[in-house]
C-alpha cells in the first residue's frame, strides 16, 4: 500500500499546511501511570484538533484539480470529517460529511463552522460510509476515505517520522485504532527506521476490528459494534490495512469506553489537556495494567484528537 518513501514525500508535501506537534514528557503527576518514561505526542494541537489533518491534506494535494470540481465527500466519526472540511476550504470547494448517529454534537457543530454540509446517517460508521459512497457517486464528487487510502495512510505516517526524530531511543509506541489507517502509516515509517520498535494498537472492547481479524488470520466483519466512541467504531477494516497491521503491529490491547473516559479525565486533571476519547486510548491502556513493560521502557502515546466529551463538557456519553 505504502512505503517509507511515500511517507517522506507526504511529509514534504504537507509541511506548509500542518503543525509539527510537540512531545511532552509525563512528569510531576499526582497519579503516576507506569514505571516507565512516558511521552505524549500532542496531535490534538493540529489544525481542526486531530492528526487527521495530515492524511486529508496529503490526499487533497495528490488529487488532480478537476476531480475536486464537484466537491469532496467523506464519512467520519468526526475528526476525519473536520480535516476533510478544512481540505475543501483550502481547495475552495464544497464538503459534505456523513456522520453516524453516535457522533458528538460538538463535532457536528464544528463541522458546520468549517462550512461542511453535515448528514447524519446510520447507527455505525460502516452504514454511514455506504451512504456517503452512494452520494459521492451520484454527485461525481471526490471521496476521501478515512483510512483505506494510500495517500491518507502516508499522511498519517508522518507522525512516525517526527516521533523518531524527537525520541530516537523510543522503544514502544501506543496508537489508537478505528479503521487502522493511523497505526498503519505510523508502523510503516517506524519499523522501516527502527525495526526493533514495538507498536501497540488500542481498540475499544466494543469494536475489536483488527484484533478479531488478526485472530482469524483474515479480515472479518464484526457481528456488532457496541462502542459509543464514534471515532473508533468500525465493523470491518480494509484488506490492505490488515496486511500492514499483520506485518508491523506487535500487539493489540482492548480497553472499555469507560476506561477511555476515565483516562480523558486523568489527562484533564493532570495536564489540562482536553482529549477526545480516542485521544485518551493510550493512557487508558497504560492505566489498565494490560501493557507488559520492560524495565526503564521509553514509551510514546498519541494524544491523537481534542474533545470535551471525556471531561464532562458538551453532550454526555449515553
Amino acid at each position: 500500500m505504502i512505503g517509507l518513501d511515500d511517507v517522506r514525500a507526504a511529509a514534504e508535501r504537507i509541511a506548509p499546511y500542518i503543525r509539527s506537534t510537540p512531545v511532552v514528557k509525563m512528569t510531576a503527576t499526582r497519579q503516576p501511570l507506569a514505571d516507565a518514561e512516558v511521552w505524549m505526542k500532542l496531535e490534538s494541537l493540529q489544525p481542526t484538533g486531530s492528526f487527521k489533518a495530515r492524511g486529508a491534506t496529503n490526499r487533497l494535494l495528490t488529487t488532480p484539480r478537476q476531480e475536486l470540481a464537484a466537491g469532496i465527500v467523506t464519512a467520519s466519526g468526526g475528526n476525519h470529517g473536520l480535516a476533510t472540511a478544512r481540505a475543501a476550504t483550502i481547495a475552495g470547494v464544497t464538503a459534505t460529511v456523513f456522520v453516524p448517529e453516535t457522533a458528538e454534537q460538538a463535532k457536528i457543530e464544528k463541522l458546520r463552522a468549517w462550512g461542511a454540509e453535515v448528514r447524519v446517517e446510520g447507527a455505525v460508521w460502516d452504514a454511514t460510509n455506504r451512504a456517503a459512497l452512494a452520494f459521492a457517486k451520484e454527485r461525481n464528487a471526490a471521496y476521501f476515505h478515512p483510512f483505506a487510502d494510500p495517500q491518507v495512510v502516508a499522511g498519517q505516517g508522518t507522525i512516525g517520522l517526527e516521533l523518531i526524530e524527537a525520541l530516537p531511543e523510543l522503544d514502544t509506541v501506543l496508537v489508537a485504532i478505528g479503521g487502522g489507517g493511523l497505526i498503519s502509516g505510523i508502523s510503516v515509517a517506524l519499523k522501516a527506521l527502527k525495526p526493533s520498535i514495538r507498536i501497540v494498537g488500542i481498540e475499544p472492547a466494543g469494536s475489536p476490528t483488527l484484533q478479531a481479524s488478526l485472530a482469524a488470520g483474515h479480515v472479518v466483519t464484526l457481528p456488532a459494534v457496541t462502542t459509543r466512541i464514534a471515532t473508533m467504531a468500525c465493523g470491518r477494516t480494509d484488506e490492505r490495512i490488515f496486511g500492514i497491521v499483520q506485518e508491523h503491529v506487535d500487539e493489540i490491547i482492548l480497553v472499555g469506553d469507560e476506561d477511555m473516559q476515565a483516562a480523558a479525565r486523568w489527562l484533564w486533571f493532570e495536564f489540562g489537556i482536553a482529549a477526545d476519547l480516542s485521544g485518551a486510548a493510550g493512557i487508558a491502556a497504560l492505566r489498565s495494567g494490560k501493557l507488559g513493560l520492560p524495565p526503564r521502557a521509553k514509551i510514546a502515546t498519541l494524544i491523537c484528537g481534542a474533545g470535551s466529551n471525556g471531561i464532562g463538557i458538551g453532550r454526555p456519553m449515553r
